[in-house]
């Protein structure tokens, strides 16, 4: 299905040497956030024991720090194609985007417009439905629920001259839809409203090239593409030097820092540049693998080769996984379901059974150590248009590179099994 070579991957992830009622662990909850690396964990250790203090002191723990969160935003940028000065890091990509969202409103006027859909997080909704507080008017975008994508003649029919930004996700963190980002952003610069992307559920799965999507933020969770909880942000470096944030008095007037409130997370940002130097060096293994002088290739470079590497491997596992599903009695697939339209969609998977709750269904396969999730996972303006929301939502199964053909065997076939003792 790819260049990548599994045992080597899966020996990186300790966690996945855990086991449930003698069985081995399955991880299929990637979309609430992935498992690490031993690097990303040897990356936090290695800062708590050598280089635990604050920035800017005139001692060597506190050098060490400064270097360690230069590296991180170096990181960071590589990953998602743009200068370090354009990384803003913080807890979440949640508490982000109301950083944002607040600041943003102070250049609202009443009657300025907003719009947002109903496929996205709503880490990606209400940070932007609080500036109605401010006389801002916010216009959603429907969904197609036959496949669950956006209707995009809809998009283009909310969006007018009025509107000030077009807050959307790059994939549904839900069902896994992958959308038009770029035509998105085209139809926002039409009428000179800012774009704001939730990447949060697309990061840990294909490329991100921010200078080609043409948006103006981007917002992902570390945490979601193996490494510890903390969130980041792309923006553009004339809107982060020109918006003004809320801060402290002393706190640096510099991009990115001014942005950065209170003491940061340092040692969730070596992990975070621990666990993309393991993207770029399982890059490198795939180029060197094909032929390629990984030596002589940039660490972006890799990690585009590592991500489309990524990109390619998942798509095997998610056409078995989606063929399987549809072939069980009484289930209802939630999403894109053909073949040939993989390449808009993530390997996240959303379901019902008829005759299970999907916390029944969920606790059922936790049992025997298939680990996914249930309910809404905040895509609740989806789940709500879906009409499930009152009846305990969906079935989550979220597919990552570490994951297996033969894990997602075993999922089928508890799946099976739990509808033919249902019958």
């Amino acid at each position: 299905m790819s260049t990548l070579n599994l045992d080597w991957i899966r020996a990186q992830f300790p966690a996945l040497a855990e086991t449930v009622n003698g069985q081995p662990a399955i991880f299929f909850d990637g979309p609430g956030g992935t498992q690490v690396t031993q690097g990303v964990i040897d990356a936090i250790r290695q800062y708590l024991t050598h280089a635990n203090a604050n920035t800017h002191g005139a001692f060597l723990t506190s050098a060490r720090t400064d270097h360690i969160i230069a590296e991180a935003h170096r990181a960071m940028a590589d990953l998602l194609g743009c200068d370090a000065e354009e990384v803003v890091f913080g807890p979440n990509m949640t508490t982000l985007t109301f950083q944002l969202s607040r600041s943003f409103g102070r250049e609202l006027q009443p009657g300025d417009e907003i719009v947002v859909t109903r496929l996205d997080h709503d880490a990606n909704v209400t940070p932007w439905h609080t500036l109605e507080e401010r006389g801002a008017v916010i216009r959603t975008v429907d969904i197609d629920v036959e496949d669950c994508t956006l209707d995009m003649a809809d998009f283009a029919a909310q969006i007018n001259e009025r509107t000030k930004l077009v807050a959307v996700g790059y994939a549904s963190n839900a069902v896994g839809t992958i959308n038009d980002v770029q035509a998105v952003v085209a139809m926002a610069r039409r009428v000179g409203a800012l774009t704001f992307v939730d990447a949060v559920h697309y990061a840990p799965h294909g490329p991100i090239d921010v200078r080609e999507l043409g948006c103006d933020f981007l917002a992902c969770s570390p945490y979601k593409f193996f490494a510890p909880h903390m969130g980041a942000l792309y923006g553009k470096r004339e809107h982060l030097e020109r918006l003004h944030p809320y801060k402290v008095r002393p706190a640096a007037n510099t991009t990115p820092n001014r942005w950065q409130t209170g003491t940061q997370n340092h040692e969730a940002m070596a992990g975070v540049t621990a666990a993309v130097n393991y993207l770029a060096d399982l890059g490198r293994r795939v180029q060197s693998a094909e032929g390629s002088d990984a030596s002589r290739k940039s660490r972006r470079d890799s990690l585009l080769t590592a991500m489309t590497a990524i990109k390619m491997y998942e798509r095997g596992l998610i056409e078995r996984l989606i063929a399987g599903l549809l072939t069980i009695p009484g289930l209802t697939f939630y999403g894109i379901r053909e073949q040939a339209r993989f390449g808009m969609r993530t390997p996240t998977v959303s379901f019902r059974i008829e005759g299970h709750t999907p916390r029944t269904i969920a606790e059922y396969l936790g049992k025997q150590g298939i680990f996914v999730w249930d309910g809404n996972y905040y895509a609740l303006s989806l789940t709500e248009r879906l009409g499930v929301e009152a009846n305990g939502g969906m079935v989550r199964v979220g597919l990552v590179h570490y994951n297996t053909a033969e894990e997602v065997e075993r999922l089928l076939e508890a799946l099976a099994t739990l509808t033919r003792a249902g019958r």
